[in-house]
């Protein structure tokens, strides 16, 4: 790897994923949108490396990832705060960061939340399918997980300057998940008394949870007002979906484009899908009925 402007894997962490804003507009054709869970971070990212919005950056999961610089790159890393080194030297997180050509870029272990993002300037420019360069973990659509010797060609730098502002906006991690909920197609599939309770009990971000989906724990179970299953039907990002054990089910970028179970409400796009994307397992998660 010499000469190419290319980032190489030398450490692919838990899961990384190469994401971008994801492939909306294809969910008649069975496609999720996929694309970066925490938009907010996302954006911040490729602003502080002057990319374009539509820039793919590296999505971590947890305990970050490591990578080797074929030549001098710009970088900055944002999402879950971490520790940032390169070539073993503490550097700034949130911050533009210059990786000298041959150099290590070593992403920490979150130290809260979930997904650090780290942009390239000039964006990760791998092959985009259907439009975009997002990896989707449902479809398997969009570039392979990267793994260690993966090299990772970056493209070239755009015309917007380094972001040099002081000060950006970096919500931290949720130390409670506050989801706003308007009210869903399948809402009278369940008990007035039990839907009327899903605003007062304390559920708790599941291990189970990934990119398809928030899955809750511990909460008081939502009990059905009719027997009998529903039929496939359009789901949509945020969506609010209940299964059989009556916990619910926030559905996140990756999730499927049907679903038979009933829809309860749905979460709007926007800070509050932004920090689920930053809630651990354990996290306490609150519905709010939101009108509209």
């Amino acid at each position: 790897m010499s000469g190419a402007k290319a980032l190489e894997v030398v450490r692919p962490g838990a899961l990384t994923t190469v994401q971008d804003p994801g492939r909306p507009g294809y969910a008649h054709l069975g496609v999720p949108r996929s694309g970066a869970l925490d938009t907010a971070a996302y954006a911040l990212a490729n602003r502080l490396v002057g990319n374009p919005r539509d820039a793919a950056v590296l999505e971590t999961t947890l305990d970050g990832v490591g990578l080797r610089a074929a030549s001098a790159v710009t970088v900055a890393v944002t999402g879950a705060p971490c520790a940032v080194r390169v070539s073993g030297r503490p550097v700034a997180w949130g911050a533009p960061v210059l990786v000298p050509a041959g150099a290590d870029l070593e992403v920490g272990r979150a130290e809260s939340g979930v997904r650090s993002y780290v942009a390239v300037r000039g964006g990760f420019v791998v092959p985009p399918v259907l439009g975009s360069r997002s990896t989707d973990l449902l479809s398997g659509l969009g570039p392979a997980v990267p793994s260690r010797g993966a090299v990772l060609p970056v493209g070239p730098a755009g015309p917007d300057p380094v972001c040099g502002a002081d000060v950006l906006p970096a919500p931290g991690a949720p130390a409670e998940l506050v989801l706003p909920v308007r009210s869903g197609p399948r809402a009278d599939w369940f008990e007035p008394a039990s839907l009327a309770a899903l605003w007062h009990s304390a559920y708790r971000v599941s291990p189970a949870s990934n990119r398809i989906g928030l899955r809750t724990e511990a909460g008081t179970p939502l009990v059905r007002a009719r027997a009998g299953e529903l039929p496939s039907e359009g789901v949509v990002l945020g969506a609010v979906q209940v299964p059989p054990d009556g916990l619910p089910v926030v559905f996140l970028a990756d999730h499927p484009v049907t679903g038979g179970y009933p829809v309860v409400g749905v979460v709007p796009p926007g800070p509050a899908l932004d920090a689920a994307a930053q809630a651990r397992p354990g996290v306490p998660v609150r519905f709010v009925r939101q009108a509209g």
